[in-house]
């Protein structure tokens, strides 16, 4: 049974922490089955954004888990905040959580899809 996105942000935002890095939930959306994407700064200024994985990359119907596709690869912090934007005017119930990594690298917090 997959969790609800309230409770998969949250222990997200504690994984991150306990890891020694820093981590915010931007917006909230539907608790129960809201979107998840995660913006993904270092601390060197870059930016990395992460979005769900389409649904032909799960293995069955009903995934337990959740599984994140790199999005706009390369694009500048403005660029990824304003497709952010879009994805917030598409779908209000989406959730955007924004973290700095610290001893884990991002791929140990979360599934990233190849």
């Amino acid at each position: 049974m997959r969790v609800t996105t309230d409770l998969w942000a949250s222990a997200l935002v504690r994984r991150v922490f306990a890891s020694g890095g820093f981590a915010a939930i931007l917006k909230r959306g539907s608790g129960e089955a809201g979107a998840a994407f995660v913006l993904v700064r270092d601390r060197f200024g870059d930016v990395a954004l992460y979005g769900p994985a389409p649904q032909t990359s799960y293995e069955t119907a009903r995934p337990d888990e959740r599984l994140f596709v790199r999005i706009g690869d390369g694009e500048t912090a403005e660029n990824l905040e304003a497709r952010i934007e879009r994805e917030k005017r598409f779908d209000p119930d989406i959730w955007v959580v924004e973290i700095e990594t610290g001893s884990l690298p991002v791929e140990d917090l979360v599934t990233v899809k190849g």
